[in-house]
């Protein structure tokens, strides 16, 4: 029960702080172009979600690493939580790419 009380909590964090990150991001393009907050908001945050759910977490970083990796005669890296992580990243899909994405999608309607 307690890694799982964990993994809502890092999907907590996580979801904040890309939530933080975006709104300073749209807070800083509204001040520049002008326009709607709301609108460019909900926008920013289907798009985040997108990205983060089309890259799995990791993916794009463990591709990255396949050509040095096979080099030294290693074997691909596994799909499980590091570094202290608990959620996997079909965990990051379900816990924060999808609520950004439906957060987005409420703000724009």
């Amino acid at each position: 029960m307690s890694t799982v009380v964990r993994g809502l909590r890092e999907a907590l964090v996580l979801f904040l702080i890309a939530a933080v990150v975006i709104a300073a991001a749209v807070g800083i393009w509204v001040a520049v172009g002008g326009g709607n907050f709301v609108h460019r908001l909900g926008v920013a945050f289907m798009l985040v979600g997108a990205v983060i759910g089309m890259t799995g977490d990791l993916t794009l970083s463990r591709i990255g690493m396949l050509p040095a990796r096979s080099a030294f005669g290693l074997a691909p890296e596994r799909e499980d939580g590091g570094g202290g992580r608990v959620l996997t990243g079909v965990g990051i899909f379900l816990f924060v790419s999808v609520p950004l994405i439906v957060v987005g999608a409420l703000l724009i309607t």
